[in-house]
């Protein structure tokens, strides 16, 4: 189109030129010919007249050819803008959508993880429920089996009192019965009767005598056969009363020893419970008193929320075997008062040590004192009715390994609940996690949405200003016209229109969060802004 312009623009100027030799040749014609002043005078006004009016079609074709270049630069520059525009357009266009189906693709899988977690947490609470009700059901049968065999003890123990008493009365009966009715036939009867009477007891007393020789006789053949094996029994039996009369010196004899073997017996009691070194128990763990006195408890049992219930085993057998091998009454008893002064003695020990109010001790204000020997524990009791009161008055309480099995039992149920628990806590935060990360992701998704919104709306903007109704193609459209080296068309021009579909990700956060319960959710949302 400007190689157009300039071409008319020569033409013009040939014309023009043309026009002034023409004039010129004419003028010299003129001289030549020396026409009349008024003639050449006429003549050369209209020259100069001509001239004037070629010299002000020159500029205003000079003027025209200049807007003319002027406007297609602008219209170049206008383009090659909207072109620039139109290809980082297109460039960010291309860039939103790749990472909006990333996103999607991610909000996707966080989606099916949080699904998946929300699962193993179901499932994690109930199997949790259904330990919870098989404990619930196994402690009700241990008390309702409890509860019938003290019933059935007791009824049997009435029971065997009841025939004990009807035997005595018969027998009591019977042999009165017996003697008076032996008193009357002796004094009533004869030789000749009372040989009557002797003579079948002692045909029977014969027959009893052959039997019993027989009997002696095929009892010396089996026990010929059972001689190695009884022999056998009883070296056992004397090596098991060696090793108990051992055990039983060693216990006597060193209280180091014998608070060693009370410990074990301890010990292997907490490991029946289901208790575990380390996690919820200690073994002479070091504390302080308030006075700076180092303390080290037998164990201390762990319990949730960081408290603690301690247990210190003592031994007392000497007072005990005296007490067993007693001839009479009154040296039992003696020995079982020294018995129970040893326990009280060991009450008396834990109490002053105070251990439920050692630095970083959270106990309850009584301490656990274990007897391993249940026998040695029921007699005190037994001998001593108030004993157990009087180590509760001293925040000592006394239990053996029968009465100490139900609170390990109780201990090892609590760390269960409490793990329970704690999983519980995990899956419920890591849920909230989760929760918040899909809401980070449709947040950005949103922004990323406003982002194409507002490229949309430049795109279309650009469009307008150049395919409109007032556009650079409606105003350099004639150009096209003019020039014949025109080798490109315009290509059509459309608005872009956002088809982004918002309502689909306000599904799927609505989705994901009828999943959550409120307080959950609540709980979740508040901690990553604390």
């Amino acid at each position: 189109m400007l190689e157009s312009l300039a071409s008319h623009a020569a033409i013009l100027l040939m014309l023009l030129l043309v026009t002034i030799a023409v004039s010129t040749v004419l003028l010299v014609v003129l001289f030549k010919t020396k026409n009349t002043n008024r003639e050449l005078s006429i003549e050369n006004s209209q020259l100069l007249l001509q001239q004037q009016n070629l010299s002000a079609q020159h500029e205003t074709v000079q003027s025209q050819l200049t807007e003319a270049q002027q406007t297609t630069l602008n219209f170049q520059t206008q383009v090659q803008l909207a072109q620039q525009e139109l290809a980082r357009t297109q460039a960010d266009k291309h860039g939103l959508e790749t990472r909006l189906q990333e996103r999607d693709q991610r909000l996707e899988q966080i989606t099916l993880e949080l699904k998946q977690q929300q699962q193993t947490y179901q499932q994690d609470t109930q199997r949790l429920q259904s330990i919870q009700n098989e404990l619930s059901n196994e402690l009700t049968e241990l008390k309702t089996s409890l509860t019938e065999k003290q019933q059935h003890f007791e009824q049997q123990k009435k029971d065997i009192e009841t025939q004990k008493q009807q035997l005595k009365t018969e027998f009591s009966n019977l042999a009165n019965q017996i003697l008076e009715e032996k008193g009357k036939s002796f004094s009533q009867s004869n030789k000749s009767e009372l040989d009557a009477i002797l003579k079948p007891f002692k045909e029977q007393v014969e027959g009893f005598q052959k039997r019993v020789n027989e009997v002696h006789s095929e009892s010396v053949r089996g026990q010929a056969g059972l001689a190695a094996e009884l022999k056998k029994v009883l070296e056992v039996g004397v090596k098991m009363s060696d090793d108990a009369t051992n055990l039983a010196t060693a216990l006597k004899g060193e209280k180091k020893t014998a608070g060693n073997w009370g410990e074990v017996q301890l010990e292997r009691t907490l490991q029946l419970a289901g208790l575990m070194k380390g996690d919820h128990y200690e073994t002479q763990e070091k504390f302080v008193d308030g006075d700076g006195n180092r303390r080290l408890p037998d164990f201390v049992i762990k319990l949730p929320d960081d408290k603690h219930i301690i247990i210190d085993s003592k031994v007392s057998l000497v007072a005990y075997d005296k007490a067993i091998a007693a001839n009479n009454e009154l040296e039992t008893n003696a020995a079982l008062d020294e018995h129970v002064g040893a326990v009280k003695n060991h009450i008396d020990d834990l109490s002053k040590k105070d251990y439920s109010n050692l630095v970083g001790m959270r106990s309850p204000s009584f301490v656990l004192m274990f007897m391993p020997i249940e026998p040695a524990y029921i007699e005190a009791l037994k001998h001593k009715k108030d004993l157990f009161n009087y180590g509760y008055d001293r925040n000592v309480i006394l239990v053996s390994h029968t009465t100490l099995m139900p609170i390990l039992k109780t201990v090892a149920n609590l760390w269960r609940i409490e793990q329970g628990n704690v999983e519980a806590k995990e899956i419920s935060e890591r849920a909230g996690e989760i929760f918040n990360q899909v809401c980070l992701v449709a947040e950005r998704l949103q922004k990323l949405g406003n982002t194409l919104n507002t490229a949309s709306k430049q795109y279309n903007e650009t469009v307008k200003g150049i395919a409109g109704k007032q556009g650079l193609h409606g105003k350099v459209e004639r150009f096209e016209r003019l020039s014949n080296k025109v080798s490109k068309s315009m290509p059509k021009l459309e608005a872009n229109h956002a088809d982004i579909d918002y309502d689909r990700l306000d599904l799927i956060v609505e989705s994901v969060s009828e999943t959550e319960t409120p307080a959950k959710l609540e709980q979740s949302a508040e901690e990553p802004t604390q």
